[in-house]
């Protein structure tokens, strides 16, 4: 076991972003403005030597993914990989509909009101729960569900990282705020979401798993 330094990105903004919608397993693509804020993280990391690449299978990590790699310093050695275990939460028949007015069917009967005072008052994990409860198809993953699968994707980078690797891993802003309010070293508080192409440092260390920084904006 060793320790190694994961640079947790969010992509850039996609058509479901700009429109609301509920962009968990579904994808959309990145908008103009979604590649150019990407492009403009990849020149803020371009001197980080990352080891490796990965991204969630989702065509919106995979391109911003290559826009940060294209940028690198070692970009000849970097080859972006996908990586499932990092998806976006899976919302199930809520899949595409209007976030808030999804996140209002789930949450109101436990007297909650938006995703963001659910972050607040009772935590994403228990948000999960409730959707999973509310999905009429009982689709949507819950808490016990999405962290296997989170777990097992951080076990994989352990096999394969070496100490004091830096390793770029695109993903998605529910999961990235999920995993700081799970894992976060207390210096920051996680209530709102990331913005796109902002940056989190995720630290893993003998196998445990701690976030350093959440959400930094490398773009104005």
């Amino acid at each position: 076991m060793m320790k190694y330094t994961i640079y947790m990105l969010r992509h850039g903004q996609t058509w479901f972003n700009r429109y609301n919608k509920m962009q968990g397993w579904s994808d959309s693509p990145l908008t103009p403005a979604g590649e150019e804020v990407a492009r403009q993280a990849a020149q803020r990391l371009s001197n980080v030597a990352f080891a490796a690449a990965f991204s969630s299978d989702a065509r919106r990590a995979i391109d911003t993914c290559k826009i940060i790699t294209d940028a690198n310093i070692n970009k000849e050695h970097l080859h972006p990989t996908k990586l499932i275990n990092f998806r976006e939460q899976f919302y199930g028949y809520f899949e595409g509909m209007n976030s808030t007015e999804a996140w209002y069917m789930t949450l109101k009967p436990h007297g909650l009101t938006s995703f963001q005072e659910a972050a607040k008052k009772v935590g994403l994990d228990k948000a999960k729960d409730y959707m999973k409860a509310a999905d009429p198809f009982h689709d949507a993953e819950n808490a016990a569900e999405y962290w296997e699968r989170i777990n097992t994707g951080f076990e994989y980078l352990d096999g394969i990282a070496h100490e004091n690797d830096k390793i770029l891993l695109v993903s998605h802003g529910t999961t990235i705020q999920s995993i700081s309010m799970k894992y976060g070293d207390g210096t920051f508080v996680v209530n709102a979401g990331p913005a796109n192409s902002s940056l989190t440092t995720v630290v893993r260390n003998q196998g445990q798993t701690i976030v350093t920084d959440y959400a930094r904006k490398l773009v104005d």
